[in-house]
């Protein structure tokens, strides 16, 4: 009889899925060394092999495609099984899984430190991904609740705004539009850009608006973080269209101006989103229910 443990089988799990040791230790947030014990363990008591290495590359063994789909009915059995406890045992303790883009990180904190206060039993376990790995991570069915900008088209979601969005024009406090007023949208068809990689809800907004107002835009650099770009705009590379809630953590900002364009800012909303027909847990819904009442947390901070 074999003696296969539940960390076992989410560390497998995770690497099958990810095809890399080293993306298996980062997304469960433990040392390589420790997913490859997991592993070997599982093998032994398998008694075949479940995963080849060639190079940097893996591949999974016959066993390991049986083991593979296995694994994600019984995980998934196995959270049904868990968030049924949990509603069992109410608000006492539960766990609570959300993933949000990474622009979210500058807000979440402020809400999730006093829930976490009012409810310390519950165990958060937050996932700040760009937004393709967060889709990837919504098709999974992985998570109870996801923060968002734009919510998906092609999946069957529920969507709930919480919180405007407003995208705002970033200039370096140096530009000479810094100092201008009521600046038309063609005014900006000639100055350099600096953008999220392709994906991102940001950059699906700003091409939207620009296409919409047939105005060019003009892109000088693609970069994969807000802080980069707003490290950029600083330095004279560019302008850039973020969301104000990446402003929030420093307001008072001086190297970075927000610029007086006609047509701005816009305002879009933050959505948490679920997979419909999902059954929510106590967990989840109490904590849709704290945002809700508690969204004046969230709001920027003057």
């Amino acid at each position: 009889m074999m003696r296969v443990t539940l960390r076992q089988l989410q560390t497998f799990e995770a690497v099958a899925r990810l095809k890399s040791f080293s993306g298996a230790a980062d997304e469960m947030h433990v040392t390589q060394p420790t997913v490859s014990k997991q592993i070997k363990l599982l093998h032994e008591e398998v008694g075949l092999p479940l995963l080849e290495q060639i190079g940097k590359k893996v591949f999974l063994t016959e066993a390991g495609h049986e083991l593979y789909a296995t694994c994600i009915d019984w995980l998934d059995s196995w959270g049904r099984f868990e968030q049924n406890i949990a509603n069992l045992k109410g608000m006492k303790q539960g766990r609570l899984r959300i993933s949000t883009v990474t622009t979210a990180k500058y807000f979440m904190p402020r809400i999730l430190g006093p829930f976490c206060a009012e409810y310390p039993g519950v165990d958060i376990a937050l996932e700040v991904l760009n937004r393709d790995r967060l889709l990837e991570r919504l098709s999974r069915n992985e998570d109870d609740l996801y923060i968002m900008g734009v919510p998906p088209e092609g999946l069957d979601v529920e969507s709930e705004p919480f919180m405007e969005n407003p995208l705002v024009v970033l200039a370096s406090t140096a530009h000479p539009m810094a100092r201008r007023k009521n600046i038309a949208l063609a005014d900006l068809a000639n100055e350099p850009f600096l953008v999220r990689e392709h994906g991102s809800g940001t950059r699906l907004t700003v091409e939207r608006v620009f296409h919409e107002r047939n105005t060019p835009l003009k892109i000088r650099m693609e970069l994969g973080s807000n802080e980069a770009i707003k490290q950029a705009v600083a330095g004279g590379l560019g302008l850039a269209l973020l969301s104000q809630s990446t402003l929030n953590l420093d307001p008072s900002q001086k190297d970075i101006a927000i610029l007086d364009v006609q047509g701005f800012p816009i305002l879009r909303s933050w959505y948490v989103v679920r997979p419909k027909n999902k059954q929510a847990s106590v967990v989840a819904n109490v904590f849709r229910d704290f945002l809700r009442a508690h969204v004046e947390l969230l709001e920027p901070r003057r």
